[in-house]
């Protein structure tokens, strides 16, 4: 017989052949993640729900649904495709968020790939809510600035809270300069947010904003060492700021009053580093806002105090 007919004989009875059903494939991804020790940082919390996310993506099914598919069977090709996106996530330890080209912040769906590290940030529910009550006392945002902006999700965002802002977004790389064009351009803001490329503030001469939020580099060289391998599929300039993870942070605080209007405010996130921004800054009157992840992630610092 020949090699094509003993092919599609292994894989009627070979392993993959016992996994029926979009449940037994659940399970088989749920105890392979589990298993291989993967880490989950990417917008999933647990193997579970990454699981479905690669799994119901893989599948072109709707995400929010996984129920009504949980019993129906899995065909031979789409079983190559299940496995072979599995086998990914498990040897090579690419973030789900890479395999399926998207990520979410809250309802906003974004395109990602290794030009951008994943979207992950608190700024998605701190604006949420138009970053109250901050900014209703400082009136309308006309001008907002979406520093290290990476994928373009913040500028987005930003734009659909603001819809009088016009917005900027900012970074150092092209690369992620071009995957913020095609968010923008997919969410039809080509004409409300702008894009530049800029070092820090070197590139935005001259310009103020109402609003300026960053979640810059911030990873401290001794977390960087001991990153989890999902974050190796990242640009490593969008995490590494040196030894204490302040390299960029001491840049914005430095130049951030020329760039701000005088009622400005400016919103940093900085990951578990609040000791590190208090110990550089210990005179400035920072403001820490409570967020799901706690109230030392994102710091708020209005003009006049810088």
């Amino acid at each position: 017989m020949s090699d094509h007919d003993h092919h599609d004989h292994d894989d009627d009875f070979g392993p993959l052949a016992e996994l029926v059903t979009l449940r037994d494939w659940l399970r088989y991804a749920v105890t392979r993640f589990n298993r291989a020790g993967l880490h989950f940082g990417h917008g999933c919390a647990d193997a579970f729900d990454e699981a479905a996310w690669l799994l119901l993506h893989t599948l072109s099914l709707p995400l929010d649904r996984l129920e009504p598919f949980l019993d129906a069977s899995i065909t031979a090709d789409e079983r190559e495709a299940l496995h072979e996106v599995i086998e990914r996530r498990v040897t090579e330890r690419v973030p789900t968020a890479y395999l399926v080209n998207e990520a979410w912040l809250g309802d906003f769906r974004f395109y990602v790939d290794p030009r951008v590290i994943v979207p992950r940030s608190f700024f998605a529910e701190l604006l949420s809510d138009g970053l109250s009550p901050w900014l209703h006392e400082h009136g309308e945002v006309g001008n907002a600035l979406d520093l290290c902006t990476g994928s373009g999700c913040l500028a987005i965002l930003i734009a659909h809270v603001f819809p009088n802002a016009q917005v900027v977004g900012a970074d150092l790389s092209e690369d992620a300069l071009a995957v913020a064009r095609r968010n923008v351009d997919d969410y039809g803001l080509g004409d409300r947010v702008e894009l530049l490329r800029a070092d820090v503030f070197d590139g935005l001469q001259g310009r103020r904003f109402d609003l300026i939020v960053s979640n810059p580099p911030y990873v401290t060289a001794a977390a960087m060492d001991a990153l989890p391998a999902e974050y190796l599929h990242e640009p490593r300039m969008a995490l590494a700021a040196g030894d204490d993870g302040m390299d960029v942070v001491r840049r914005i605080l430095a130049q951030a009053r020329e760039h701000l209007t005088d009622d400005g405010l400016l919103v940093v996130e900085i990951g578990h580093n609040r000791r590190f921004v208090e110990a550089a800054f210990p005179d400035l009157p920072l403001i820490w806002l409570p967020t799901s992840g706690g109230d030392d992630m994102v710091f708020l610092v209005q003009a006049r105090d810088l």
